[in-house]
């Protein structure tokens, strides 16, 4: 069966490197725990250019240069031009305060087509509170502006938590307000500085399934390209919609509003939930390889061995790619195939990343009616 599931998703489709350590802010949430400004320990330039080597070896992905802050890296325009010159679909993930004019500039002269930018709140309290610098949020969002100057693809990534769960719909104007072309929702995943904060700013598992019936409505009309991440059981809640639509009768709505996916590199959603070892990996600092940037266990070591052998053999990423491996609940739902659960979320909250997805209340055993899609009301998350 391992056999199988490795041959119909041999090569990973997208990347996650983080560059550095090394941080302007200090978030919350962060599974980095982000040193001052630099990491002695980060990757030297040479090292970074063998692995890219290694990778186009296997495949040509999206790769999406992170960090902590990736424009704390003086070589970060070398790499991303040597990506380009492999044929990687070169991204980059900051939190947005560096970005002036210039940088802007230099960002697009490097060919990072798409840039990602942390926004966790509709207003300055909101998020400054959670990046925890003041003045992140007016910086950010002059970031944006510059991007969006250039014709810059920028995608916006929020961390939902009990903070900001009821501002949702006043996020989404802010995001329409801003012309950026996606809006990507993370459920708070408990690892690194996630793990202390998760007591009391992660959103209980019901609001989460509000949440994202919320997402799935929104959607239908949104202008930009909006999402949920790090919540695969997403993908079981519009296939819910669906088969519920079908049978009395009405076609699908599409996703996203005409003319919109054409502003994308990439299909409006996925058509499956947890990509951890599967269509995804993630690189450290350090060049080690995890899952995901959430899930904690290590696959391999790029220092000692070839990214190649690392993505076929790693007995963890092995694992990851067998359905028939969860345990729980999630083991025996009919739409574990597409699904899986978060691996991240399941090895935070038990120590296994094979257990049951901890924030889903799908009950396999006992269907349940879908939750009215909305937003949790003030006061409520």
């Amino acid at each position: 069966m391992v056999v199988q599931a490795v041959s119909q998703k041999s090569i990973p489709h997208r990347i996650y490197w983080e560059l550095t350590r090394g941080c302007n802010l200090r978030c919350l949430h962060c599974r980095a725990n982000p040193t001052e400004l630099a990491a002695s320990d980060d990757l030297s330039t040479q090292n970074c250019l063998q692995i890219m080597d290694q990778i186009a070896e296997v495949c040509r992905p999206a790769l999406v240069l992170t960090g902590g802050e990736p424009l704390l890296r003086s070589d970060l325009y070398e790499l991303a031009r040597y990506g380009k010159s492999k044929g990687f679909h070169m991204g980059l993930a900051t939190n947005g305060t560096l970005v002036t004019a210039s940088v802007a500039e230099a960002i697009r002269d490097a060919g990072m087509g798409r840039i990602g930018i942390s926004i966790d709140g509709a207003d300055a309290a909101t998020h400054d509170s959670f990046r925890r610098v003041p003045g992140a949020f007016d910086g950010a969002t002059a970031g944006i502006r510059n991007l969006k100057r250039l014709g810059l693809f920028v995608q916006i990534n929020t961390s939902v938590t009990t903070q900001n769960a009821a501002q949702l719909e006043a996020m989404l104007d802010l995001m329409t307000g801003l012309e950026v072309d996606a809006w990507h929702l993370f459920l708070l995943v408990p690892v690194g500085c996630g793990l202390q904060i998760a007591p009391t700013m992660q959103v209980e598992a019901v609001e989460y399934e509000r949440i994202l019936n919320w997402i799935y409505e929104k959607s239908k009309t949104a202008t930009i390209d909006l999402r949920a991440v790090c919540a695969p059981h997403f993908v079981r809640i519009r296939a819910q919609h669906i088969m519920e639509d079908k049978s009395r009768g009405i076609e699908p709505q599409p996703f996203i509003a005409p003319g919109t996916k054409a502003k994308t590199d990439a299909p409006a959603h996925s058509a499956k939930g947890c990509l951890a070892g599967t269509g995804m990996c993630f690189i450290s600092h350090r060049g080690e390889v995890y899952p995901c940037g959430y899930l904690p266990v290590q696959a391999g070591d790029l220092k000692k061995q070839a990214f190649g052998t690392i993505w076929a053999d790693s007995p963890v990423l092995q694992d990851l790619r067998d359905p028939n491996l969860l345990k729980g609940k999630c083991g025996i739902c009919e739409f574990r195939h597409i699904c899986e659960g978060c691996r991240a979320r399941a090895y935070g909250m038990t120590g296994d990343y094979l257990a049951e997805e901890p924030f889903c209340i799908y009950n396999p055993l006992f269907p349940s009616a879908l939750p009215t899609a909305r937003i949790p009301e003030e006061g409520h998350g």
